[in-house]
Formats: C-alpha cells, structure tokens, sequence
C-alpha cells in the first residue's frame, strides 16, 4: 500500500495538446480545468454533492461491496451535446479481463447533474481535446460518444479498488479522470505506463477537480487501492471516456 505521495506533474491547457502527443497524458489543476472548460470553478463544485447517494456496482467479480456508480451516454458534434437512450455498459475481454463480456446496467445520472450549467462544457472540452488528438486541423466536425462514470470506492470492505481489473486501456481514444473527493484515505496512487515501452509515471490526485487526460493508445492506467485512515473513507471520481465511430456494444 502507498502511503507517499508524489504531486501531480500539472500542465496548463495550452499545453493539453502537446503532452498528450508526446507523453501521453496531461494533467491539470482544477483552477486550469475551469478554464480549459469555459466554466466557472463554482459551478464545478456545485456538482460535487451529486456524488452522495450513488447505488452500489452489483456486477464486482471479486464479490467486493466496495464501489457504487452511475452511468450514461451521450454523443457531442462541436457544441452540440445530446444524451443517447439509457444504454449498458460493456468492454471486450481484451480491455477488462475481468469484467469484460458482459452488459452492465447501471442506474442512469441524475437530471441535477446532467442540468448543471458546467455539464455540457466539460463533454465539450473532453471531445475537443479528442479531436485534437485524433482529427486533422480544419476537418469538419464529427461526432465523439462520451460515456459518463460517477464513482464512489469506499472502505466497506477495509480495501477499496478503483481499477480492480488492473492496468489497463479502456478501447477509447481518450479517457478523462477528474478527481472530485478523497475523504479519510490512504493509497489511491495513479500510476501511468506506456503501452509499447518500459517508462511510467505515477503521482496521486488530491484536489477537487483536477484532471487527468489519458490517449487510451498510448498508455495504460491504474489507481492502486485505498485503505481507510478513519471510519467512512472514501475516493470520489468522474470518468469520460471519449470514442469516434460509436459505443462500444456486443459484437452484431
């Protein structure tokens, strides 16, 4: 279990661009994400009691109690978002060994979160930064398919896992990990690797709303587990992860 922690290696959002081409991943403060967004930080926290509440994850392989999420979907051209009919969740094996295969439903976002005045910009600013990663200067605007995670991993079980799955990629073209809580806890270190290479990073996310963006192709990620430091520990995160061409689904 990690008890140190190393800070995060911020950039600002002039800089997303460039370091996710060459490293791979970028982060940012949560100052910086407001205004990578174009929202306002308060509006940003005004989300963060939507994370209360959230009903448990029934589909934990490892029998664990320890994660509770929602989840939806939506489809973004330009600035033009719009949520898709409430859909399942599902990866292939090749991207989660241990829980891919399988179609999860979850319970859907509520309208408090998906109403809020910063909601839609950061779906915007997620598929923007894809479309800089992915999409040649000046071609027309195509769609991107964001699925929405809210998480909660506690300390029910004296370990939580945020990544019980392990390090991995997700089969998207970019994943985005914003940090909303951590209350109680040690360990949640989030480690970053490169997919083809023997080089790595890992430093842990402690402030509200600091981001992580991660080019699913290039590198591979996990959260190590989490351990309470008091009674009701818990770690809090939303997770966008951003994909042309479509959903992923069940084969046919």
């Amino acid at each position: 279990m990690t008890t140190a922690t190393f800070a995060p290696p911020s950039v600002s959002p002039e800089q997303v661009p460039q370091q996710l081409r060459q490293r791979g991943y970028a982060v940012l403060t949560a100052e910086d994400v407001a205004r990578w967004a174009d929202c306002d930080l308060a509006d940003l926290q005004a989300l963060i009691p939507t994370w209360e509440g959230l009903p448990p994850d029934n589909y934990l392989k490892d029998g664990g109690r320890y994660r509770r999420r929602r989840h939806s979907c939506f489809v973004v051209t330009g600035d033009e978002v719009n949520p898709v009919p409430h859909r399942a969740h599902w990866q292939p094996l090749e991207y989660n060994a241990l829980h891919g295969g399988m179609e999860r439903w979850f319970e859907p976002m509520t309208a408090s979160t998906l109403n809020s005045p910063a909601w839609n910009r950061l779906l915007t600013a997620v598929a923007q930064a894809s479309a800089a990663l992915r999409r040649p200067a000046g071609e027309p605007a195509q769609p991107w398919f964001i699925e929405a995670h809210q998480f909660r991993i506690d300390t029910t079980d004296g370990i939580g896992r945020p990544t019980p799955e392990g390090a991995h990629r997700d089969g998207v073209d970019l994943v985005a990990v914003f940090m909303i809580a951590r209350e109680g806890i040690k360990g949640g270190e989030t480690r970053v690797f490169e997919a083809q290479g023997p080089n790595g990073q890992r430093f842990t996310l402690t402030q509200p709303w600091s981001l992580l963006l991660l080019d699913d192709e290039s590198v591979i990620h996990e959260s190590t587990p989490i351990q309470p430091l008091s009674p009701g520990g818990y770690r809090d995160t939303l997770v966008l992860t951003c994909r042309s061409g479509g959903f992923q689904g069940l084969p046919g």
